[in-house]
């Protein structure tokens, strides 16, 4: 006898308000409960320290979130400039006192210009890569610390919102897999000094920002009157990818692609070769593909079901 399936066959995006004190993998959870959903996922974690902006992918959604994995996020951080701590953030502790005198308004608005830009950046032992298995932050609890490798990211953007009193309040946007919280430390050391995250909020991730966020409190009154009014605040899956090409296909390719052949793109304007949309001529979005350069177009992760 087949098992009966649990939950619903929902699709599409969630922007859920995180709270602090709640891991990643805990609000996705709670998500999936509230829905009622199948299947679920989020795009890329946020410490229980932090706040803000965690997408969650339902249904066929999560075949689309390693693009938002991928993706530049935006965050708004305090750092406390009297010491560091073993964390990089407030939860740990003290390692190394400020003795440095802090910089002017002046000299910190020209230091943080340097940390614009692309730039090398040593991964802390408390996080989630792994060591032979190993998370690292469960080397860095035993004690054991070991060499990390540098990985290259990229600082878009880094403004001063507030320095006074000892606490500093950022705006960075940033390249996947930067760790705020090393950033705050290398800031600090650069005119000698000492400091740690005291407050992290994520503000935007991708093309998604943080007034359209839902928090806790938002979605269980909703769940309270029904599925239905929770599902309203779904978007689109296609939202995740606003700027990506699309390749139109006629009804008589659109089964062919479904059942994984390659197939000739229609249409007179056909995008540039590379990564598209897949879409029906009736509206449906089919999944993704690559168009090559002689406008086949072979699909790479299509959707069980039609989208909008």
């Amino acid at each position: 006898m087949a098992r009966r399936k649990k939950g619903r066959d929902i699709d599409g995006i969630l922007l859920l308000d995180k709270p602090v004190g709640c891991s990643s993998n805990h609000a996705l959870q709670r998500v999936r409960r509230l829905f009622d959903a199948h299947k679920a996922g989020h795009t890329g974690s946020l410490d229980p320290l932090a706040s803000g902006l965690l997408p969650i992918c339902l249904g066929e959604a999560t075949k689309l979130s390693t693009w938002l994995l991928d993706a530049d996020k935006r965050y708004r951080v305090s750092a406390a400039l009297d010491h560091e701590t073993d964390t990089g953030d407030r939860e740990g502790q003290p390692t190394r006192h400020n003795e440095a005198a802090l910089p002017t308004q002046a000299q910190l608005l020209a230091l943080t210009q340097r940390f614009i830009g692309e730039q090398q950046q040593i991964p802390p032992m408390y996080s989630a890569l792994k060591r032979d298995g190993r998370p690292l932050y469960e080397l860095a609890r035993a004690g054991v610390a070991v060499t990390r490798e540098p990985r290259r990211i990229t600082v878009h953007a880094l403004a001063v919102l507030d320095y006074a009193d000892n606490n500093l309040t950022l705006d960075v946007t940033v390249s996947r897999g930067t760790y705020i919280r090393t950033l705050v430390e290398d800031l600090a050391r650069a005119w000698g000094g000492a400091a740690h995250v005291a407050a992290l909020r994520r503000t935007s991730v991708g093309p998604f920002a943080a007034p359209a966020m839902h928090g806790f409190a938002t979605l269980e009154e909703l769940a309270a009157a029904g599925t239905a009014a929770l599902d309203e605040l779904l978007l689109a899956p296609s939202a995740a990818l606003p700027d990506w090409p699309q390749a139109v296909l006629p009804d008589t390719a659109v089964s062919a692609i479904r059942q994984g052949r390659s197939v000739p793109a229609g249409g007179e304007q056909l995008p540039a070769p590379g990564w598209v949309r897949i879409m029906a001529a009736s509206g449906d979005f089919l999944g993704l593909g690559q168009l090559d350069q002689h406008g086949r177009l072979a699909p790479k992760r299509m959707f069980t079901r039609a989208l909008r």
